[in-house]
């Protein structure tokens, strides 16, 4: 948001060069990210937070100038000529509960022209496009003093009347953008006698506009719902000045106020009369509960004694009333201004208090704590995890907690967490499942330039449960590119060879050395996986009977509909079944000192015999002395009869205390032979 700091001396007699005043703005809270221009051009770059749409013009960053260097603020005032005869309009509200006040003035007589050079001027420094007096006045005073208005044709308005309702089904509205939209029973319209002529809180429509042919204007200021003009702005695409402040709460007592200072600024350029007094229609009143403060709570919050004439300066210049209390345990009894909406308790005053004394006066000393650190039970197995997927070469990154409803159908089976109030329909929902961030920041750094990505992150996901929320951790590990980690290369001798790219076999290497580092007494892998991992690149890793992670090469048909130019591999852990293993801890074991025995066997299976079966028959015969079981070669096609594969197998024996014998080794291998034998398996010579 741009604010010029020329245009806050028409509120308070500023002696500060620009570069102090963006300072102790910043300092303040209300923060100058950047200064442009020099001299009257000059322009601060601001950001100011959602819950401060009070400062998001000039009158409200002069109000907190005036308390930070202790100066008067000069009031917003009007002045208007007398108002002549009476106004023959009418303002009725169907829906108080979102629209608890409207206000209108009728101008009459009324010349269209440009707008006074200063006018033109101040709002091109904030690059608003000058359009008309009339236009021109609403966008003046919403930068001005934060409060959006609008003015219609007065002759274009059917009826006598304008009526705040719910649109109807099947109604359309053109807006001054020139779209025609459909609208809704969830929509709020500003209608006159006949037809909806605003889309409320959020823009203004073409057929009542204000054009050189205008003559009499209807100006209106309104204090509309927040929640209701965000879901409207959401769901037609339109984020407007207007909405945008109107959706994080507007200043429900300036409605006569602003109207005020748009008629007075058309008639100071276009002429004309001011009829009849305002038509201030109130639906419901608003007062915002006082809040007590109690001083003692104010030391001990702040750690320091502040003087009560400096915290009554400071409530003051913000536009506090404060009143003694008498006969409650508080100290006073503070009145909230009606555009500090943000404040509801005790320590938001306080909090106030703090910025305007100013955060750098306050001493650098440690909060007093007479307990001792506890750590969590999961720390050291989190730790693990993140040490050793740093290892393999991943990055750790943090994504939104907020997906869509799509994506959470399309990647989990949870029942989902619905937001109140979400930011977009993409991020409407709770997120259960990690895979949709991930699959972002991966495409993210794919789109500039970033083949070879390796990312990992470690969070939450949601679920509703009753009425309430469960929370299940998660570990994901996204990869894309090369086999070898970014900047690592593992194979010196290959160093100007082209590295060889990611495929399933490097993923199911990280997942086993993530999973490998815990206690379990089996682990096996199957193909049981989601339907958004490719059928046939994908497993399932099974830990003594529970599943906890799976992983693969995201679906062709999802990579495809993302965008993903090259494979993208993910793999998720379940770490709330997981983290019921103990890890495992590493212990020396001796060099053993009588040499192993190894024995191959060529064996010829059905496609339907995967190796964990294999595995597991082997296993069960309980051969103490057997080391290690594992596939050396697989071979399909020629001799091989279609359907069937050829396996060869390696057996190592070994012992602790004695060299082993010929016919022991024997009468195991004959063991594992009928064991394979069992399986259907068809022993080949060797």
């Amino acid at each position: 948001m741009k604010i010029s700091p020329q245009w806050l001396r028409d509120f308070v007699d500023l002696q500060v060069n620009y570069h102090q005043l963006a300072d102790d703005l910043t300092l303040a809270g209300i923060a100058v990210e950047s200064i442009s221009g020099e001299g009257d051009g000059t322009v601060f770059d601001m950001d100011i937070t959602t819950n401060r749409p009070d400062a998001m013009n000039h009158f409200g960053v002069a109000r907190e100038c005036s308390a930070i260097y202790n100066l008067p603020l000069k009031p917003i005032a009007p002045q208007l000529p007398p108002a002549k005869g009476s106004t023959e309009f009418h303002i009725q509200i169907d829906e108080p509960e979102l629209c608890p006040r409207f206000t209108g003035r009728v101008l009459r007589d009324v010349t269209i022209k440009l707008s006074p050079e200063q006018i033109s001027k101040r709002l091109a420094l904030l690059d608003q496009r000058p359009i008309n007096n009339a236009v021109d006045a609403t966008n003046y005073t919403l930068w001005e003093m934060g409060k959006p208005t609008h003015v219609f044709d007065l002759d274009l308005l059917e009826g006598g009347k304008l009526l705040v309702r719910r649109a109807r089904d099947g109604e359309t509205l053109k807006t001054l953008d020139g779209v025609d939209r459909k609208l809704t029973t969830e929509d709020l319209v500003v209608a006159d006698g006949r037809n909806p002529v605003a889309l409320a809180g959020v823009m203004g429509g073409f057929d009542t506009m204000i054009t050189d042919k205008t003559r009499n204007v209807l100006i209106e200021s309104a204090w509309w719902d927040p929640i209701t003009i965000r879901k409207m702005s959401r769901r037609h695409g339109l984020h407007t000045d207007a909405s945008h402040r109107f959706e994080r709460g507007a200043d429900f007592e300036s409605t006569v106020l602003s109207c005020d200072r748009v008629a007075e600024l058309i008639l100071q350029s276009g002429g004309g009369e001011l009829i009849g007094a305002p038509i201030d229609v109130v639906a419901k009143s608003m007062d915002l509960a006082p809040v007590a403060l109690h001083i003692a709570e104010v030391h001990r919050i702040l750690g320091e004694k502040l003087e009560t004439h400096e915290i009554f300066r400071i409530l003051d210049k913000l536009g506090f009333d404060v009143l003694p209390e008498r006969g409650g345990d508080a100290d006073f009894t503070v009145r909230i201004p009606s555009w500090r909406l943000d404040i509801e308790r005790e320590i938001d005053l306080i909090e106030e208090i703090a910025r305007l004394h100013g955060y750098d006066k306050f001493a650098n000393t440690l909060p007093a704590y007479a307990g001792a650190v506890i750590e969590q039970p999961e720390a050291e197995k989190d730790h693990k995890l993140r040490t050793s997927a740093l290892a393999l070469g991943y990055n750790e990154a943090i994504s939104l907690t907020f997906i869509s409803h799509q994506e959470a159908e399309q990647f989990s089976v949870l029942p989902v967490i619905e937001l109140a109030n979400p930011l977009s329909e993409e991020a409407s929902v709770m997120r259960t499942s990690i895979v949709p961030g991930m699959l972002n920041m991966l495409a993210y750094n794919l789109n500039r330039g970033s083949d070879n990505v390796r990312l990992f992150e470690a969070g939450n996901v949601f679920r509703a449960s009753g009425t309430t929320a469960e929370q299940l951790k998660r570990i994901c590990l996204g990869a894309t590119g090369s086999a070898e980690p970014p900047g690592v290369r593992l194979h010196q001798e290959t160093r100007h060879e082209e590295a060889c790219p990611l495929s399933f076999f490097d993923v199911k290497g990280d997942v086993e050395n993530l999973l490998h580092s815990f206690q379990f007494k089996a682990l096996h892998f199957d193909a049981e996986t989601a339907d958004y991992y490719h059928p046939g690149r994908s497993a399932r890793a099974v830990m003594d009977g529970v599943p906890v992670a799976q992983f693969g090469q995201i679906h062709p048909n999802i990579a495809g509909a993302r965008k993903l130019r090259q494979d993208v591999f993910i793999a998720e852990l379940h770490l709330d079944q997981l983290y019921r293993h103990d890890l495992r801890h590493v212990r020396y074991e001796p060099l053993p000192r009588y040499p192993a025995v190894e024995r191959d066997f060529s064996f010829v299976f059905a496609d339907s015999i995967g190796f964990e079966k294999i595995s597991q028959a082997v296993t069960a015969l309980r051969l103490n002395q057997l080391r290690s079981f594992i596939p050396v070669e697989i071979f399909r096609g020629g001799a091989i009869p279609a359907g069937k594969y050829s396996l060869l197998l390696r057996a190592r024996f070994q012992s602790g205390d004695r060299t082993l014998r010929e016919d022991e080794v024997a009468q195991w291998s004959q063991q594992i032979v009928r064991a394979l034998q069992a399986l259907g398996g068809t022993l080949r010579s060797q």
